[in-house]
């Protein structure tokens, strides 16, 4: 199984004990940094969100049937009070627990299924290379996301944003673009900045987001195909390729690198992936 599947498998057999991401992690073999990465990327949920959902679910199913004590309910979802397991079920599902005792109804909730795991990966990926990348800036677009929201829509809007806006970032350096995933959270969130290389920030109007890329040893994948099958790349990376490697994903800057090949028009031309590892 790969990180995603044994993750999935523990949160499902644990779901009434109280979980932590450091346990799932450690279950799964990979650290924090790199199964936040891999679950997102196989299932569309942030871990911890994921496992609340489930939770939550699962309360709602016994509220439906009668459930005479939430407080036993709330402590066995792993919240402290009656108060907080109220307020995340009304910010889930938009209705009270009580009310959904009331009703015995559950066909206007929004419930979360277990996620059955049929991996999407490739079934092929080319062996990748290994380089030391030098340190640089770039600057461009940025936005944050969730793994598990927004980001497949948004991103290419972003990027749709990024050249229409690229001929007004000072200082640029060489015409390769870069999008730069930064800044990310046990919560799955991440910062995207679709941009270039500069010269120094000095000159950067304030609207562009910016990062520093440090020197740091990569494994560098190519993507051959078209950009929008990108994420069966990613996700083979992340969930078959690093675990069965036994390199250990450094907590920095990963980045796609689209140099003059691609072509932002069509989609076509291929790009590389530049994921840090440590020594």
């Amino acid at each position: 199984m790969n990180p995603a599947q044994k993750a999935l498998w523990y949160i499902e057999s644990h779901l009434g004990a109280p979980l932590t991401l450091d346990e799932i992690a450690a279950v799964a073999g990979v650290s924090r940094f790199h199964l936040v990465r891999a679950f997102a990327e196989a299932t569309g949920f942030s871990v911890m969100r994921y496992v609340r959902a489930r939770r939550l679910s699962e309360a709602a199913r016994e509220l439906a049937a009668g459930a005479p004590d939430i407080l036993s309910l709330a402590l066995d979802a792993d919240y402290g009070s009656h108060e907080a397991f109220t307020r995340a079920f009304r910010d889930h599902f938009g209705v009270t627990p009580e009310t959904v005792r009331a009703t015995t109804c559950l066909t206007t909730l929004n419930l979360q299924e277990p996620i059955t795991m049929i991996s999407t990966a490739l079934d092929h990926i080319d062996p990748p290379r290994i380089a030391t990348g030098k340190a640089f800036l770039v600057a461009g677009i940025g936005e944050r996301y969730n793994h598990g929201n927004g980001s497949d829509a948004g991103i290419p809007n972003q990027w749709q944003s990024f050249h229409q806006q690229c001929a007004h970032i000072p200082r640029q350096v060489g015409n390769v673009a870069y999008g730069v995933c930064c800044n990310g959270d046990d919560a799955g969130n991440f910062d995207y900045i679709a941009g270039v290389e500069v010269a120094d920030f000095s000159d950067l109007p304030r609207e562009f987001a910016r990062v520093r890329i440090p020197e740091q040893k990569y494994v560098v994948f190519t993507h051959a195909d078209h950009i929008s099958t990108i994420r069966r790349t990613v996700n083979t990376i992340w969930n078959r390729w690093l675990p069965q490697s036994g390199m250990n994903v450094a907590d920095a800057p990963n980045f796609e690198r689209y140099d003059e090949k691609f072509d932002a028009s069509t989609g076509n031309g291929g790009l590389e992936i530049w994921v840090p590892v440590k020594e």
